[in-house]
Formats: structure tokens, C-alpha cells, sequence
């Protein structure tokens, strides 16, 4: 199983929480919001808050470089803004510079004052570059901090997917498919993971369990199309899943 760029699987709360222009709510529609923080960004590029609304609308649509360009530039214009250094840093990650990335999370939180979240997206930029054991203490330390989070827990079964121990990633899955708090991507990951040891009848239960029909039927034809490119010839690309760094669940 390969390192790949899909995201659509597991994924945290946003690093930097509630961050965005103040006291108006965000416009729902990705291609508005752009429009909307845009024009704020634009009459004063150095205003912190607009550029967090606007480099996390920019994300929202996809627009990752410019995200990652206009989050760069805010934080030359604003040196030690953490928030805009969380966001620099998702940024950084969806464009796949996961050891800039990184470095620039590191400064985004502080080992005196760590942020559970950040150490989250820090190991999931870790697990990116193949160094797992090592993304997995900060996974630990994120959970010591907050204790059987569903969203870190998916990320510790990833880790252990991707360096092919599916065993140790099916307990960790199983945790966070416990929990109330669980997202349905949650479930998503775990049933890749029971139908990589082979277990499709169950991995296929999984997917589809209280689910309305619509969305159990796409639910069952993605993971047969994961399981599908995991059984490709070898040299042929793969898509496996990794699990995000840091946007909305």
C-alpha cells in the first residue's frame, strides 16, 4: 500500500477552529465564500483575519495553491500568528509539502502548550512522508490530551494500514467506531480495512449499516473501487487512502 493523495476518507476538525473574519457567519457555498473573503483579502491583503477567511475558503474550493500562496504571504505580513501558521501549514500539506508542512505546523503550537489538533495533522504529514512510528507519538500524545477522539484514533488506524500491520488498524478503527462521535468516514476507513484482510461480506456490512440506500450503494462501489487499485499490478498507480490534515469533518 502507497502513500496517495486522496482525502476523502479520514478527517479532523478544522486545526484552527472558529478562525475567520469576525462577527458574520461564512457563506455556506464554497465558490461564494471565495468571492466574499476575495474582496476582503483584496482591499488589505495584510489583515490577518481576512486572509484566513479567504485562504480557508480557497481550500474549501479546491484552489490549494493559491490557498497555500495567499496563507504564505499573510504570515510574512503577520511573523508569529499562530492561526495563520495552522492554516499555512494545512496548506502546505494539501499540496503535498508534508516536511514544509510540517516545520511550519511545529511553530503553529508549542511543546508547553501543545495543540492536540496540530499534533494530529503533524503525524498525518508524518504517516505522508513514510515515517509512521514516528507519527504515531504524536498521535499518542494527541490522545493523552484528548482521550479517545474518533477523528485522531481513524489516524492511528490509517498509520498502521499504510505500514500493512491491518490488525493493529482494525483495533484502532474499531475504538473510533465506537465512539458517538465518530464521522461517517470513520466507517469508511474501517471497512477498507476489514476488506483488506479479505473479510468483504463484513467490510461491505459495515459500509452500508443505517444508511439510506443512496448513500450505502456509493458507500459499497468506493470500497470496491479502493479494494480494486490495492490489488493492481505492481507499478500500477494507487489510491490509498491517508487521512487528512485538518479540514471540517
Amino acid at each position: 500500500m502507497g502513500l496517495g493523495g486522496c482525502t476523502a476518507m479520514s478527517k479532523l476538525s478544522d486545526v484552527t477552529g472558529s478562525v475567520g473574519p469576525r462577527a458574520e457567519a461564512a457563506p455556506t457555498d464554497p465558490a461564494r465564500a471565495v468571492e466574499t473573503y476575495g474582496e476582503r483579502y483584496r482591499a488589505n491583503p495584510k489583515d490577518a483575519d481576512a486572509a484566513l477567511g479567504y485562504g480557508q475558503a480557497l481550500r474549501a474550493n479546491g484552489q490549494r495553491a493559491q490557498a497555500a500562496a495567499v496563507l504564505e504571504q499573510a504570515t510574512i505580513a503577520n511573523p508569529g500568528n499562530r492561526a495563520l501558521l495552522a492554516q499555512y501549514g494545512r496548506a502546505l500539506a494539501d499540496n503535498g509539502n508534508f516536511q514544509q508542512a510540517f516545520d511550519v505546523l511545529s511553530k503553529a503550537h508549542s511543546p508547553d502548550n501543545p495543540d492536540w489538533r496540530l499534533l494530529s495533522v503533524q503525524g498525518t504529514a508524518l504517516d505522508q512522508m513514510g515515517r509512521h512510528e514516528e507519527a504515531r507519538s504524536y498521535y499518542a500524545s494527541a490522545l493523552r490530551i484528548a482521550p479517545g477522539d474518533p477523528g485522531v484514533l481513524s489516524n492511528v488506524g490509517l498509520s498502521y494500514m499504510l505500514s500493512k500491520d491491518l490488525p493493529k488498524a482494525e483495533e484502532a478503527l474499531r475504538q473510533a467506531y465506537a465512539s458517538p462521535r465518530a464521522s461517517s468516514r470513520v466507517r469508511q476507513n474501517l471497512g477498507l480495512v476489514v476488506g483488506l484482510q479479505g473479510r468483504f461480506a463484513e467490510a461491505e456490512t459495515i459500509v452500508k449499516a443505517d444508511l439510506p440506500p443512496d448513500q450505502a450503494a456509493a458507500n459499497v462501489a468506493y470500497l470496491k473501487d479502493m479494494l480494486s487499485r490495492n490489488d493492481a499490478p505492481r507499478g500500477a498507480p494507487k489510491r490509498t487512502p491517508v487521512a487528512s490534515l485538518g479540514q471540517p469533518d
